[in-house]
C-alpha cells in the first residue's frame, strides 16, 4: 500500500512538473489578451450575415480563456447584443473547447501535433455547427432575449465559477443563482469567470491595461481554473498508477469503439479544457489513440446540462440539438481523421507522451511547480474556508437581515 502510494504521489509531482511551466505562461498570455483585447471587440463583429459572423465567432472564441461555463454569461451578453444565432453557437463550441492556456498545455502534456490539432479542430467544429444552426429556419419566440439571464442563472448550477457578486460556487453545490441584468452580461462579453465585475475605473495607460490582465491572469482565471487543474491532475496520477499499459488499446482498440466511449464520457462532463488535458494524456499513456483523445478534448469542456439550457433558452430545442449533434459528429469525424494523420507521419502520441514524462526537470520546471501551487492554494483555499465558515454560521440560524 505504501509503495502504491509512493507511486501516485510520484506520478502527480511529475505531471504537475510537466504542465506548470506552460500552465504558467498560459496564465500570462490569457492576462495579456484580457487587457490589451477591446471588451466589445467580439460584439461588433457578430451581427447580420450567415457565414462571415460564424467565422469571426470560431476565430474570437479560439485564443480566449473562458471555461465550460464561464462563456455562458459572454454568450447571452453577445446574443443580447445582436450576434446571430450561429454566431453564439460558434462561440459557445470554440470558446470552450480551447484557450492559450489549454494550448499550451496540450503542448506540454501531449505533443505538438495535438497543441496544433486541438485548436483547429474546435474552429472546425465552431463553423460547422454555426453554419448549420443558420440554415434553420428563425423559431426564437418574442421572450427569447428576456430569457437570457435566467438561463445563465439557470446554466451556472453545477458550476464553479460565473459573475454571482459575493458568492462561491462549487460544481454540483450551488447557492441561489444570481441573475444578471443585461449591461453586464454584455460587459461579459471578453471577461472570463469570476471577471464579470468592474471594480472602480477602467484602466487607461499601457502600464494600468498590463496590471489588470495580469491580475485577471494569475489572480481571477488561477482561482476559477486552478483547482480543476488539479482535480484533473490528480485523477490523470490515478489512471497513470492504476490502469495498465496498454489498457484503452486492448479493451478498446484504437477504431470508432473507442471514440464513441470517450464522446459518451466527455459530453456530461462538467470539465474545462485546461482541466481536461491531463486526463487525455494520461489515457494516450495507457494506448488511448490520439483520435479518442481529441474527441474527449472536443467534448468533454463543450457539452454539459448548463450550456445545452443556455442554447435551447436563447435560441431554441432545435439549435440546442444541432448543437449537441455537430460536436458529436465532428468530434468523431476529426478523431478519425487524426487517426489517419498520426499513421501517415508514423507518429505515436503514447510513445511521445510516456518519453516526455521520462524526461528529468529542471530548476524553472520545479520553480514553476512551487508557484503554479501557491497560487492555487492563495486563490482558493480562502473561498474554502469562507463556504465552510458561512455554512458552520448558517446552520447554527442568523438572524440578521440581509
Amino acid at each position: 500500500m505504501s509503495e502504491l502510494l509512493a507511486r501516485y504521489a510520484f506520478a502527480v509531482w511529475d505531471i504537475l512538473l510537466d504542465a506548470s511551466p506552460y500552465v504558467l505562461l498560459g496564465f500570462f498570455v490569457a492576462g495579456l489578451l484580457k487587457a490589451y483585447l477591446p471588451e466589445d471587440l467580439v460584439a461588433r463583429h457578430l451581427g447580420k450575415g450567415r457565414f462571415l459572423p460564424v467565422l469571426k465567432a470560431s476565430l474570437f472564441g479560439v485564443p480566449l480563456p473562458l471555461c465550460s461555463c464561464g462563456v455562458i454569461p459572454a454568450a447571452a451578453g453577445l446574443r443580447q447584443q445582436g450576434a446571430s444565432r450561429g454566431a453564439t453557437t460558434s462561440f459557445l463550441i470554440s470558446t470552450p473547447e480551447t484557450g492559450v492556456d489549454s494550448i499550451a498545455v496540450s503542448y506540454a502534456l501531449l505533443d505538438p501535433v495535438m497543441a496544433v490539432v486541438r485548436p483547429v479542430a474546435s474552429f472546425f467544429t465552431a463553423i460547422i455547427a454555426g453554419v448549420a444552426v443558420n440554415s434553420l429556419p428563425e423559431e426564437e419566440s418574442p421572450q427569447a432575449a428576456s430569457s437570457a439571464a435566467a438561463a445563465t442563472a439557470a446554466a451556472h448550477q453545477g458550476c464553479s465559477c460565473g459573475p454571482h457578486a459575493g458568492t462561491e460556487h462549487t460544481h454540483g453545490i450551488m447557492p441561489a443563482p444570481v441573475v444578471l441584468p443585461a449591461a453586464e452580461h454584455a460587459a461579459s462579453a471578453g471577461c472570463g469567470c469570476g471577471s464579470c465585475g468592474h471594480d472602480g475605473p477602467a484602466p487607461r495607460t499601457m502600464r494600468e491595461k498590463f496590471v489588470s490582465g495580469m491580475r485577471f491572469g494569475f489572480g481571477e482565471l488561477v482561482a476559477d481554473i486552478g483547482k480543476w487543474l488539479m482535480v484533473g491532475i490528480l485523477l490523470a496520477a490515478v489512471i497513470t498508477t492504476l490502469i495498465p499499459d496498454t489498457f484503452f488499446a486492448s479493451y478498446l482498440g484504437d477504431g470508432l469503439m473507442s471514440m464513441l466511449v470517450m464522446l459518451v464520457v466527455g459530453m456530461p462532463l462538467y470539465v474545462c479544457a485546461t482541466a481536461s488535458t491531463p486526463v487525455a494524456a494520461a489515457m494516450a499513456v495507457k494506448g488511448l489513440s490520439p483520435g479518442a483523445a481529441l474527441v474527449f478534448l472536443l467534448a468533454g469542456p463543450a457539452t454539459n446540462a448548463a450550456t445545452f439550457t443556455v442554447v435551447a433558452r436563447l435560441m431554441g430545442r432545435k439549435v440546442a440539438a444541432v448543437y449537441l449533434a455537430s460536436i458529436a459528429v465532428c468530434s468523431i469525424a476529426l478523431g478519425l481523421a487524426v487517426n489517419w494523420l498520426y499513421a501517415y507521419l508514423g507518429l505515436s502520441i503514447t510513445s511521445w507522451v510516456g518519453a516526455a514524462q521520462e524526461e528529468s526537470h529542471g530548476v524553472i520546471a520545479i520553480a514553476s511547480a512551487v508557484v503554479l501551487l501557491g497560487l492555487v492554494a492563495y486563490r482558493t483555499l480562502p473561498g474554502i474556508i469562507r463556504r465552510g465558515h458561512n455554512a458552520h454560521g448558517h446552520s447554527h440560524g442568523c438572524s440578521c437581515g440581509h
